[in-house]
C-alpha cells in the first residue's frame, strides 16, 4: 500500500481515503484517492469525485496536495473479515454449486471485466495536441507510453502519436497524408466522409480507435479493426480534411448493426455531426436493402441521442403524411425509415405516442401493424419539445457509395 505524508498537520494520504478536493471553480467536493505518484515536480494524487453530479470517470484528475482539505480527511474504513463457517452439503447447497459450475464461463468473462476496468481506472493521458487544438483526455486509452503523460502529440491527418512538440514538428514536415485513407463517398460543402477498410488500412484503424478510447469509457476495440469497416467526418480546407468524428460498423453483422461505435471529438460536439453520421449510418442501409440498428446495449447518452434521433426523422415522417389517407402503422414506419421496429416502439414511447412496455410482456406480432395515434393537436405539442434546428442536413444526393449506382 502506497502512503504519503502529507505536509499539512502531518496527515497520512493514502489510497482509498476519502478527502475534500478543490476543483476549478474553487468549490470543494467530496473525492477518493485512487493513486499517488511521485516526479520531479513533487507528490501527485489521482482523485476520484464522488459527489452525484461529478461521479463520471471523464472528471477524474491528478492534483497536488494544495487541494485537499486535510481537516476533512477520513481514513478508508477496513472491513472486518467475517468468520466462515463450513456449511453442511445440502441438496439446495449442491444446486446453487451445479449452477455456478454451470456458469463458470460467464463469471470468466465478469472477472476479466473487473480486470479490465481495474487496468483502465488511472487516466494515463492528461491532454493531446491535436491540429489546433488541446483536448483534456476524459478516459484511459492504451497507448504505447510508459507512465503518466501530461501531453501527447498526435498528427491530426495520419494520427501517428509521438510524445514531444520537436518530434510532432518533424514529423509534419514528412507527412504527406492529408485526409483519412479509403474512398470519399460523401462531399458537401466543406465537410467529407471517407470509408476506411480496417484489413486494408490497419495502422490507420488502430490509431483512430486509441484516438476514440481517450473519449470513451467502455470502448474495447483497439487492435481488431480488420473486421470493420470505418467512417471518417472530416471539415476540408486549403490545408487537408481535419478529422471531426467517426463511426464504425461491422463488414457482416448477423444482427443487422449498422454501428458499432461512434464519437465526435471534443471540440466538434453540439454541432449536429453526431446525428449526421447517425443519418448517414441509415442511409447506408437503405442502400444495401436492409433494416439498420446500433450495436446494443447502448450508453445512457447513446440512447439519448438515438431516441432524439428516431423521434425526429419520425415526426418528419407523420408531418409529411398528415394530408395522405395512407395510417402509419410500427411496421411502416419500419419500412420507410429502415429504423428496427424496437427502435421504433422505443422512440415513440420516447416521444409519448404509445404506452412503455413491461419488461415482462413481450411483443406481440400484432404489435407491429398497429396503428400510431396521433391528432394535429398532439403533433404540435410534442414539436415544442423537439429543437428542429440542424445545424447540418444529409444530403443523400451527395452519397457517392458503390451500391448507390446499382
Amino acid at each position: 500500500k502506497i502512503i504519503h505524508i502529507g505536509h499539512r498537520q502531518n496527515m497520512k494520504i493514502e489510497i482509498g481515503m476519502s478527502i475534500l478536493c478543490k476543483r476549478e471553480n474553487d468549490e470543494y467536493h467530496r473525492c477518493e484517492i485512487m493513486d499517488i505518484q511521485r516526479n520531479e515536480s513533487g507528490t501527485n494524487y489521482y482523485v476520484h469525485f464522488l459527489d452525484p453530479l461529478l461521479v463520471n470517470k471523464r472528471l477524474d484528475q491528478w492534483v497536488s496536495i494544495d487541494h485537499f482539505d486535510m481537516e476533512n480527511a477520513q481514513k478508508k474504513n477496513k472491513k472486518r473479515e467475517p468468520k466462515i463457517k463450513t456449511p453442511r452439503v445440502t441438496r439446495n447447497l449442491k444446486r446453487k454449486h451445479d449452477e455456478l459450475q454451470r456458469n463458470k464461463n460467464e463469471e470468466a468473462l465478469s472477472t476479466a471485466e473487473k480486470e479490465y476496468q481495474e487496468r483502465t481506472k488511472i487516466k494515463n493521458i492528461k491532454a493531446i495536441e491535436f491540429g489546433n487544438y488541446e483536448i483534456h483526455a476524459w478516459y484511459f486509452s492504451p497507448y504505447s507510453i510508459d507512465n503518466y503523460t501530461e501531453k501527447l502529440y498526435l498528427c491530426e491527418f495520419c494520427l501517428k502519436h509521438l510524445k514531444k512538440k520537436s518530434s510532432l514538428d518533424n514529423h509534419k514536415r514528412k507527412c504527406e497524408t492529408r485526409h483519412p485513407p479509403g474512398n470519399e463517398i460523401y462531399r458537401q460543402g466543406t465537410l467529407s466522409i471517407f470509408e476506411t477498410d480496417g484489413k486494408k488500412e490497419k495502422t490507420y484503424c488502430q490509431n483512430l480507435c486509441l484516438l476514440a478510447k481517450l473519449f470513451l469509457d467502455h470502448k474495447t476495440l483497439y487492435y481488431d479493426v480488420e473486421h470493420f469497416l470505418f467512417y471518417t467526418l472530416t471539415e476540408c480546407d486549403e490545408q487537408g480534411g481535419h478529422l471531426v468524428g467517426y463511426f464504425s460498423k461491422e463488414k457482416n453483422s448477423l444482427e443487422d448493426y449498422n454501428l458499432a461505435c461512434i464519437l465526435i471529438l471534443p471540440p466538434h460536439q453540439r454541432k449536429g455531426y453526431g446525428k449526421l453520421l447517425i443519418g448517414f449510418s441509415y442511409e447506408l442501409s437503405k442502400l444495401e436493402g436492409k433494416i439498420g440498428t446500433p450495436e446494443k446495449p447502448l450508453s445512457d447518452l447513446g440512447l439519448i441521442s438515438y431516441q432524439s434521433y428516431w423521434g425526429q426523422v419520425i415526426l418528419e415522417l407523420i408531418n409529411g403524411m398528415a394530408n395522405k389517407a395512407e395510417p402509419l402503422s410500427i411496421k411502416r414506419v419500419s419500412e420507410l425509415t429502415s429504423f428496427k421496429i424496437q427502435d421504433v416502439i422505443s422512440a415513440l414511447q420516447f416521444l409519448n405516442l404509445i404506452e412503455g412496455q413491461n419488461k415482462s410482456e413481450t411483443r406481440k406480432d400484432s404489435d407491429v401493424e398497429r396503428i400510431i395515434p396521433i391528432t394535429p393537436a398532439k403533433l404540435k405539442e410534442i414539436q415544442k419539445r423537439f429543437n428542429r434546428d440542424r445545424s447540418f442536413t444529409l444530403n443523400k444526393a451527395s452519397i457517392k457509395w458503390p451500391c448507390a449506382s446499382d
